[in-house]
């Protein structure tokens, strides 16, 4: 019997890359898995865009900041970056949790609350790419609507199978 994912067919979009990550490994990756790249010099360096769901990723090394990451120009960029994509994401990219890796999130945690910013911690370029293509395709059109639809039976289900409903059945 074949397994659920050998009768799946692989999922396959396009993606904006930043020009900056032209030699990225999560490029090397994403092309790997046959995803349709495009690179841009005309999105923010180290943006990640998927049109077709209408996201968008920003990526952020601890490390390449500057040790007072206040004068880096990040906050300027991430707010940028959020007034140009309407659903946005920060992948903060760090193998580990040290002082300095939690003081930058708490910091944009902070100053990005109540914005439309969500922010996805990431260990490696694997988890990276995982990440971004499980909310891309969760996002986009066709999955959006059959997630939807699944959705609307299941409920349809459970109201249908409800003692509650079974009851108010009998009475009337």
């Amino acid at each position: 019997m074949a397994s659920h994912a050998e009768t799946t067919p692989q999922w396959r979009t396009t993606i904006i890359v930043s020009s900056s990550l032209q030699n990225h490994d999560t490029t090397r990756i994403l092309s790997a898995q046959q995803h349709r790249i495009r690179f841009s010099d005309g999105v923010e360096s180290g943006a990640f865009i998927f049109p077709l769901s209408g996201t968008a990723f920003l990526l952020v090394d601890p490390q390449d900041l500057l040790e007072h990451f206040e004068e880096s120009g990040l906050i300027e960029r991430i707010k940028k970056f959020v007034q140009v994509h309407r659903n946005s994401f920060l992948l903060l990219n760090s193998p580990f949790n040290g002082k300095r890796e939690l003081e930058i999130l708490s910091m944009i945690q902070h100053r990005f609350f109540g914005s439309n910013l969500r922010i996805l911690p990431v260990r490696n370029n694997t988890e990276l790419v995982k990440g971004m293509l499980t909310i891309a395709k969760a996002t986009s059109k066709p999955h959006a609507d059959s997630i939807r639809d699944r959705m609307a039976r299941a409920r349809a289900r459970v109201i249908e199978s409800s003692p509650v409903w079974e009851m108010l059945r009998d009475v009337l």
